[in-house]
């Protein structure tokens, strides 16, 4: 498989609502593979499709030295919340305060098609959260108070990797993508 270049913020990819996943198959298998091996290299705890330029509700964790994928995901959280500071990979060495549920169930499906549920809390609860918010258009730093996004905003426009455009260059298609890939 492969490692692939992860998008950074201003990327239209990371704000657009990724697709269903209606065909588990070979390239669904190649994808989460690569998507482990690129959250890995980083390092992160998570990797959403859409930030490797993929427009698929598909993505990947490594919290607690576990491994996991979910595909086509839905949310179930608790009415208690935490805060706590969250990071991601398309804003490199960036780190936030950012309010999550303290618990959540996600219900999806594995890359054989087969339904699976994962509960977390904590840690394991927020990385579902933040990487099934990427699958449909959110960014953490939507999450933020007014007064902490103003903040934030100022640092990434600070930030070296934005200053030099240090993400791919996006590119539109001639052809119609549906929103799958640039």
């Amino acid at each position: 498989m492969a490692i692939r270049t992860i998008r950074h913020f201003g990327d239209p990819v990371l704000t657009t609502r990724a697709e269903e996943v209606t065909a588990f198959d070979k390239e669904l298998r190649n994808l989460v593979r690569d998507l482990t091996e690129t959250m890995v290299d980083a390092p992160g705890a998570g990797l959403a499709a859409p930030q490797i330029g993929v427009g698929l509700r598909v993505f990947t964790w490594h919290v607690d030295d576990e491994f996991g994928h979910l595909i086509n995901p839905t949310l179930d959280l608790s009415e208690e919340l935490q805060e706590g500071e969250e990071g991601c990979l398309s804003f490199p060495e960036l780190r936030y305060e950012t309010p999550r549920a303290f618990r959540a169930v996600a219900r999806g499906f594995n890359m054989h098609g087969e339904p699976i549920v994962v509960e977390g809390t904590e840690f394991l609860a927020r990385a579902l959260q933040h990487e099934v918010d990427h699958l449909d258009g959110i960014l953490f730093i939507d999450r933020m108070s007014a007064e902490m996004r103003r903040e934030a905003m100022r640092e990434i426009r600070e930030s070296v990797w934005f200053q030099e455009g240090q993400g791919p260059e996006i590119r539109v298609s001639p052809h119609a993508t549906r929103g799958l890939g640039i």
